[in-house]
């Protein structure tokens, strides 16, 4: 089992910015890809940004279109963190940010979320 807690959620002006953190513990390792959805209300969930596993995929990142050149996802492959810095937040950015980890061939594990919402 792999536990997610997500944090740095928040209420930012339009222009601004928020790094989002997840912390993982449990059973994940180096070889987990993890990354971030969000969802948005009455939308469905949708992907935002993933970082592979250093192992097996050489840290690759890569991001939905939305958050390209917005958005930064890195990874503290020790600590078992990934961060989601957001940069030019517009409002179509607010929703429920959800950290993930997914190990090859399994199941995906998911944080309870943290809300993001920008507005003035």
């Amino acid at each position: 089992q792999v536990q997610l807690v997500e944090s740095g959620g928040g209420l930012v002006q339009p222009g601004g910015s928020l790094r989002l953190s997840c912390v993982a513990s449990g059973s994940i390792s180096v070889i987990y890809n993890m990354g971030w959805y969000r969802q948005a209300p009455g939308k469905q969930r949708e992907w935002v940004a993933s970082i592979l596993s250093s192992t097996l995929s050489s840290g690759t990142t890569t991001y939905a279109d939305f958050a390209q050149g917005r958005f930064t996802i890195s990874r503290d492959y020790d600590k078992h963190i990934v961060e989601l810095q957001m940069n030019s937040l517009d409002p179509e950015d607010t929703a429920v940010y959800y950290c993930f980890a997914k190990r090859p061939g399994s199941n995906y594990y998911w944080g309870q979320g943290t809300q993001v919402t920008v507005s003035s």
